[in-house]
């Protein structure tokens, strides 16, 4: 079965795929990101913006250490998985990824925030271009972009 993305449509925890297939309770459960220097990269997540070390593991045989993040753990919310391979210092960045996003109240505050803890804030808050959603972008460590977009409540 070919799936294109204009025939995948979320709807609650059903995933509909037009002219395929019901798939019940399909979810987001992490993004993957791989990181030159693992700690450092934790460090960004979790100091500067506030998410928890949910769990870590290591695989000798293969050489590399992954580590979970997120404000909550699955299946409450996605996680992000920061995957480091032993010895790698740096990746190149691509041109397909473009970023992850947060949801966060007040995206002032999350900025002044970010700053004072350290942070890269690399696109100060404002209304998106041809639009009125306010957001903001932060780098991490590793030149990953993070989109903040305000939301007026914590379910939206």
């Amino acid at each position: 079965m070919v799936w294109s993305l204009p025939d995948i449509m979320l709807g609650g925890s059903v995933c509909y795929l037009s002219n395929y297939a019901t798939i019940p309770h399909m979810r987001f459960l992490h993004t993957m990101l791989r990181v030159g220097n693992l700690q450092r990269s934790i460090d960004f997540y979790t100091k500067i913006l506030g998410m928890r070390l949910l769990r870590t593991s290591e695989n000798p045989e293969y050489k590399y250490t992954l580590a979970f993040l997120g404000f909550e753990a699955n299946p409450a919310q996605a996680e992000i998985e920061l995957t480091y391979n032993w010895g790698v210092e740096t990746y190149e960045m691509g041109t397909a990824f473009g970023h992850i996003a947060l949801g966060v109240s007040d995206v002032y505050v999350a900025c002044a925030a970010i700053k004072a803890a350290g942070g890269n804030v690399t696109r100060e808050a404002g209304p998106v271009k041809g639009g009125t959603s306010l957001i903001a972008f932060v780098t991490d460590p590793d030149g990953f972009k993070v989109e903040l977009i305000q939301r007026m409540g914590p379910a939206d």
